[in-house]
Parts: C-alpha cells; sequence; structure tokens
C-alpha cells in the first residue's frame, strides 16, 4: 500500500530545510509532527527531597537540552547562584551551545563530547575530583549511571524533571499511513491513549533498539527500521520504503 501520510510523534523541527521538507517535497507526502510525550519540570521542593544541595557540586553533567533549562530553573527556585567556577560536562555540542542562553560561554570551564554518553566519558575521567550534578527526567538510560559508576566518581542524580504521556485524544477518528516513534515512551503513550488500537495496515516506524524493543513486546508488527548501516537516519528509512511502496 502506497504512503501518502505520516505523523512523526516529535515536536515539528525548526529549521527551515529540515530532511523531512525535503521527503515532503521529493515524495509528495504529508508528514504531520505531534508529541506523544511532553516534559514537566518538578518543584524545588521535590528536588530538596531527594536531599540535593546546590552548593555541593563542583560540576554539572548536562545530557539535553532539557536538563539544561531545569537545572538553572531549579537553581533560580531555590535562589541558587551557579558559581562562575562551575563545570559543565555537555554530551553534545547542541547541548553545549544552548547552554550559551544561561551563561557567557568564553568564561566558563565547558567540556564537550561528541554525540553519545560514551564520549562523553574520557572527559569526565580526566575530573575525577569533582563532585558531579546529573539534573535527568525519571526516564533515563541506564548506560549513563552505569558509565559514571565504573568510573568511580563522586555523582548524584536529581531528578528535576518528569516524562508525562500527552493527550492525544483528538487524534482518535484521524489515520494516517505511517507513524513514527524514537522512543519507548512514544509506544507507551499510543497504548495508553488508545488501548484498542489495532495496527491493520498502519505502518510503524522506529529508531533505535530500545524502540524497537518496546514495540515489538507491545506486540506491534515493525515495517520501517533505523539506524542501520544502509539507513542512519530515520527521513532515510522512511525515504528508502516510500520509494519502494510508492512506485
Amino acid at each position: 500500500m502506497k504512503v501518502k501520510t505520516i505523523l512523526v510523534s516529535q515536536p515539528e523541527p525548526k529549521i527551515e530545510n529540515s530532511p523531512y521538507s525535503r521527503l515532503i517535497e521529493k515524495e509528495k507526502v504529508k508528514v504531520d509532527f505531534r508529541p506523544f510525550i511532553h516534559v514537566e519540570g518538578v518543584e524545588a521542593k521535590s528536588v530538596r527531597q531527594q536531599k540535593i544541595d546546590l552548593n555541593n557540586f563542583t560540576a554539572i553533567v548536562l545530557t539535553s537540552r532539557n536538563s539544561v533549562d531545569h537545572f538553572f530553573r531549579i537553581a533560580e527556585e531555590m535562589r541558587f547562584k551557579v558559581p562562575d567556577t562551575m563545570k559543565y560536562f555537555c554530551q553534545s555540542e547542541a547541548v553545549a551551545y544552548y547552554l550559551q542562553k544561561y551563561v557567557v560561554y568564553r568564561k566558563r570551564k565547558i567540556y564537550v563530547g561528541k554525540r553519545t554518553f560514551n564520549e562523553l566519558v574520557p572527559l569526565i575521567k580526566k575530573y575525577k575530583d569533582e563532585k558531579f550534578l546529573l539534573p535527568s527526567s525519571d526516564t533515563l538510560k541506564a548506560t549513563v549511571p552505569q558509565a559514571l559508576d565504573e568510573l568511580q566518581v563522586d555523582w548524584t542524580r536529581g531528578i528535576f524533571y518528569k516524562t508525562v504521556i500527552s493527550d492525544l485524544s483528538d487524534l482518535r477518528n484521524v489515520y494516517y499511513d505511517v507513524l513514527v516513534f524514537f522512543s519507548p515512551s512514544g509506544i507507551e503513550s499510543l497504548l495508553k491513549n488508545f488501548p484498542d488500537f489495532e495496527q491493520k495496515d498502519t505502518r510503524i516506524a522506529v529508531f533505535g533498539n530500545s524502540t524497537v524493543n518496546a514495540a515489538t513486546e507491545a506486540g506491534l508488527r515493525i515495517d520501517i527500521q533505523a539506524p542501520t548501516p544502509e539507513t542512519p537516519s530515520m527521513t532515510m528509512a522512511l525515504q528508502k520504503y516510500i520509494t519502494s511502496v510508492n512506485k
């Protein structure tokens, strides 16, 4: 069956000429974006109940833009002035760049990984004597605490925000040829919003092993998968599939 409509379970990219824009133009398909999950900050009171005192830390490990936003939000709510000596360990260049929203970049000690958390580990290893705070959501990849434990550094995880399932009730009678998922939480949101969901002819596209596992456990048929050596991005995987079925 041909693909004419796609729903991506993420916010629409803010950049012009995104890979999705090129996909729409080339394949003449309709692509909608709708976050299946969203983030809500926890109160400073909740952070205090986790026995976290921001004065005790000399370094912050930032894995996403959400972690940046909610660290500085909590700091403000606690009336904690972040010292100029604070070190920031950012998982990627995108996170480090986003940090400029809150700090004067050239005046701070900022260490940047390439993309994955494991690529940030060698930088953290060089500063083993620091006291690290990891502001995170209530859902955190097990590989992150595991890597920090293996380094034997002094680190503390703080749950500063939570991943919450979005209300999708307005989509109940809307049909898409392809649903695109990037996390197990997206799959969970689909099933929570539509417990009677029947896949039928709907194609499911998933990104990453954890999402594959969640979809499989939910009994969903996976039609499109990324990353693979041939299709490292989701848009490339969609392009390949659409080209084959829309002949």
